[in-house]
């Protein structure tokens, strides 16, 4: 979500959509990453974050024994990663840039969308490209108009081939629309602060017991049957204390980081990402995410998760299920509700389909991160190549070679024509 901070939301124009469309294959300047580097400590301190402590992405030892030969980042550790190949901005492209063409619209994260090609091995570097890719001009179910803006994320390694590619969709949406959006969303008061009981902590304890790992032992294409059911993983419940860790290893993102004269250097540039707290102290605008008090001043009745947590939870899903020689090739999810502090969640998935492809042997996943009240919180799919009896995974072919070759072939299928 999107704080607005003027006290309006805004009708969309043409002239909005004009300006947004020119900044279309214009790379933006990404934030200082977290790693420069793929090391073993940054891995673990990544993985132990989203609790998992799979060998592969936190023991070098045990990474030289797989077909990898190496201690290999988990997917999602990307998020920690990039630095940009862009060159300076011209003048005109400054200018584009300049302002958000749809301030004072109300803006949330509709899809997000993954696709790997080859891992970030141990030692490796990473490159980034980043820009919008297209804007979609559509209306409403509530009436009125909305742009949905998509967002290239695009990574190669040390040596230039593509690792990956991460792709957001964000609706910005008029005032009437975000309104009626929000009043279609609101239901029943929702219980966020009794304490749960000796059972239910039980019960939650024994999912976390019987919680199993495919490791070394491949996951044959053969083996897999439609409605396959991959187990079920439970995070949570959540804590202040559970976002504190995650950021340990995801570093901060939307705050630039760094703490005292650092913060002040960036507060002065850009003052908008420290709203001052109760006290008058300017702090970070993520704070909303373990300060109760900043979450309701922004009409949120609890601090709660980021989506990125959650995507990561669904990959640990599919790479504990699918096993070491195996490759999740993408994943494409959309964050429907909050997950609040307190919240407990399961991953859950259900191979909807396989196929034999020019790309491999495909299994398909319906997966979903789901709360105690039983509510889909994150729904999204996946697409994995596992080994046959008589083949290893070949890892998947971009469709261009660079990381300016990916980023025109992305305008080319997202950008809306002007005409």
């Amino acid at each position: 979500m999107t704080e607005v901070t003027d006290g309006r939301f805004g009708v969309l124009t043409d002239e909005a959509f004009t300006r947004s469309r020119a900044r279309i294959g214009i790379p933006e300047r990404p934030l200082v990453p977290h790693n420069f580097e793929v090391t073993a400590d940054g891995t673990r301190h990544f993985c132990y974050g989203y609790g998992d402590d799979n060998p592969l992405y936190c023991d070098p030892a045990y990474g030289k024994g797989t077909r990898w030969g190496t201690l290999v980042a988990p997917p999602n550790f990307l998020y920690t990663m990039g630095e940009s190949v862009a060159g300076p901005h011209t003048p005109e492209q400054k200018q584009l840039l300049r302002g958000d063409p749809f301030a004072g619209l109300g803006s949330y994260q509709a899809v997000m969308e993954f696709e790997w090609y080859r891992p970030l091995v141990l030692g490796d570097r990473c490159g980034v490209l980043r820009a919008q890719v297209g804007v979609q001009d559509k209306p409403s179910r509530f009436g009125g108009r909305t742009a949905h803006v998509t967002h290239d994320f695009l990574f190669a390694n040390g040596a230039g081939e593509i690792h990956a590619v991460q792709r957001g969709t964000w609706i910005n949406a008029e005032r009437h629309t975000t309104r009626k959006r929000a009043e279609g969303a609101a239901r029943p008061a929702i219980d966020l602060t009794s304490p749960y009981t000796a059972e239910q902590l039980a019960e939650i304890d024994a999912a976390y017991d019987a919680e199993t790992r495919r490791g070394a032992e491949p996951r044959y294409w053969e083996d897999v049957q439609v409605g396959d059911e991959i187990q079920p993983r439970v995070k949570g419940p959540l804590t202040v204390t559970d976002v504190v860790v995650w950021h340990v290893g995801w570093g901060m993102q939307l705050t630039p980081p760094g703490a005292y004269g650092i913060s002040r250097r960036i507060r002065k540039k850009v003052p908008g990402l420290y709203p001052p707290n109760a006290r008058n102290i300017p702090d970070t605008v993520q704070r909303l995410h373990w300060e109760p008090q900043r979450a309701r001043e922004l009409g949120i009745p609890m601090t709660y998760d980021y989506g990125a947590m959650r995507e990561t939870w669904l990959t640990h899903a599919i790479t504990a299920w699918m096993g070491d020689d195996a490759w999740l090739w993408k994943l494409s999810c959309q964050h429907r509700r909050f997950n609040y502090i307190g919240d407990t969640s399961w991953v859950r998935g259900r191979v909807t389909g396989k196929a034999e492809s020019a790309v491999g042997h495909e299994v398909h996943l319906d997966v979903r991160v789901e709360n105690q009240r039983g509510e889909t919180t994150t729904p999204g799919t996946a697409v994995v190549l596992l080994p046959t009896r008589d083949r290893p995974v070949a890892l998947p072919t971009p469709p261009a070679d660079t990381l300016q070759g990916m980023l025109d072939y992305d305008i080319a299928r997202l950008a809306e024509p002007t005409e």
